[in-house]
């Protein structure tokens, strides 16, 4: 079994900048999504609760919001009172739970904000969509992973290769 925090660096390309929880896993086994404190090992306030390595999903979102995917939610979030109703609420209970680990002992510097550290309005897809992915109710998570799923890779996006992890070579999109 591979490290966690190794494969998780692989798959971001950069060590991360605190300690990971790996809150969701795909089908063979590797992180898909971790959960962030609310401050970095620095110091630094970090909004973000849960964060989005997989590096299939991260493709697949990336090609939705090129494609106006943001503004679809948000249009969706105007148009759709029940659908606003349940942003909202997500928006609440993301800034709730990271706020929940802080303690009344925090610096000035707070993390603030909901999904992504947002506001208003939706930041970020890849965002909602670990959101979801961890297990919470978000609803543009949940019509993001409408449109990315299904994530079946073939083979493992990271592997081991003289005994050090590493971006698997064999690693592909289907179709790509």
């Amino acid at each position: 079994m591979m490290d966690d925090c190794a494969v998780v660096a692989t798959q971001l390309g950069r060590v991360p900048r605190s300690v990971v929880e790996v809150v969701a896993r795909c089908h063979l086994g590797l992180p898909t999504v971790i959960a962030m404190p609310p401050y970095l090992d620095d110091g630094t306030p970090f909004p973000t609760r849960y964060w989005l390595v997989c590096p299939l999903a991260v493709k697949r979102i990336a090609r939705l919001e090129s494609r106006g995917g943001v503004k679809a939610a948000d249009a969706r979030i105007s148009s759709d009172p029940s659908f606003a109703s349940r942003y909202s609420a997500a928006m609440e209970r993301y800034a709730r739970e990271r706020d929940a680990l802080i303690g009344d002992d925090a610096s000035t510097h707070r993390p603030a904000g909901g999904v992504g550290g947002s506001a208003r309005g939706v930041k970020c897809l890849h965002a909602h969509y670990a959101d979801h992915i961890a297990g919470n109710d978000n609803p543009v998570g949940e019509i993001t992973a409408d449109s990315v799923q299904l994530l079946d890779c073939e083979v493992e996006c990271v592997t081991l290769i003289d005994d050090a992890i590493q971006r698997n070579p064999e690693w592909r999109e289907r179709g790509r």
